[in-house]
C-alpha cells in the first residue's frame, strides 16, 4: 500500500533530547555557577530519576501534589512548565533560579539532536509526493527546532498539544494533522514511540508503526523502514 501522508511524532521519534548531565552543565555554564564535576553528576542523576527533562526519562514517581498537573501536561504552555520545573523542585538545586533556566534551556534547538536518517526519510517521503505531518504532546512551540536542523521544509503541518488544549492520544489532534494534509486517515501512517498516546492514530483508521525511544547513537536507521511502509521505495 502506498501512503498518501505520514505523521510523525517529534520527541524520541524524529529528535532526541540531549542528556539530563548535558543539560545541567549548559545551564550551569550559561549561569555562571561553579559545581564540582562530580556533583554534576550528582545533580543529573536525581533529575533523571525525577522526570525533570523533558523528553527524557518519565519520573520514576510523580509526587501526589503534582498528579493532577503532570496529567494534563500537554494541553497548556503554564501547565506543562508548572509540571517539569515541580519535578526539578524534587531535587535541592545550588540556585533557584536554575529551574526556570533548566526548562527555558530545553525549548532551544541546542538541547536537541534530530536522529541519523530523520532528514533522509523526510527527504524520500517528499520526493515521493508524500504529504508529511508533524503531531506532538509538547508544552512550546518546536518549529524553531526543525528550522535549525533544516527539516521545517520538509513539513506540511504541525499539530501541537498545547495549541489546542487536548493532548494525545486524543483522535481530534490526529484528525487536525489528516485535515492539515487534506487526507482521509485511511490514507495515512502514524509513526511514534508511545503506544498509547501515539496508537489513538488507530482510532480514526490509520495505520501505526513505532520505533523505539533510544539514544541517537543507538538507533542509527530505526526510521528508515517508514519508506518502505508508505511505499516510498525499498530500503537501500
Amino acid at each position: 500500500m502506498t501512503f498518501k501522508g505520514v505523521l510523525f511524532d517529534f520527541s524520541g521519534t524524529l529528535f532526541r533530547i540531549e542528556s539530563a548531565g548535558s543539560w545541567l552543565r549548559a545551564v550551569l555554564d550559561e549561569s555562571g555557577i561553579a559545581v564540582p564535576p562530580d556533583e554534576v553528576r550528582r545533580y543529573a542523576m536525581m533529575l533523571a530519576v525525577t522526570g525533570a527533562l523533558p523528553g527524557g526519562p518519565s519520573p520514576q514517581r510523580v509526587p501526589p501534589e503534582l498528579a493532577d498537573v503532570w496529567a494534563v501536561r500537554d494541553s497548556g504552555a503554564e501547565l506543562h512548565r508548572a509540571a517539569y520545573t515541580g519535578l526539578a523542585r524534587q531535587v535541592e538545586l545550588p540556585a533557584p533560579g536554575l529551574y526556570d533556566a533548566l526548562y527555558d534551556r530545553h525549548m532551544t534547538p541546542a538541547a536537541w539532536r534530530p536522529y541519523t536518517d530523520a532528514a533522509e526519510v523526510l527527504s524520500t517521503l517528499r520526493h515521493a509526493g508524500i504529504g508529511i505531518g508533524v503531531v506532538s504532546n509538547i508544552g512550546w512551540d518546536l518549529r524553531p527546532v526543525f528550522r535549525a536542523y533544516g527539516l521545517d521544509a520538509l513539513v506540511d503541518t504541525y499539530v501541537l498539544s498545547y495549541e489546542h488544549g487536548v493532548q494525545k492520544p486524543d483522535a481530534r489532534l490526529f484528525r487536525m494533522a489528516c485535515e492539515g494534509l487534506g487526507q482521509d486517515p485511511h490514507d495515512v501512517l502514524m509513526v511514534g514511540d508511545d503506544r498509547r498516546a501515539d496508537g489513538g492514530a488507530a482510532e480514526l483508521g490509520c495505520t501505526v508503526h513505532f520505533v523505539d525511544h533510544l539514544p541517537v547513537e543507538e538507533r542509527p536507521a530505526g526510521l528508515r523502514p517508514v519508506i518502505t511502509l508508505a511505499g516510498a521505495g525499498p530500503l537501500a
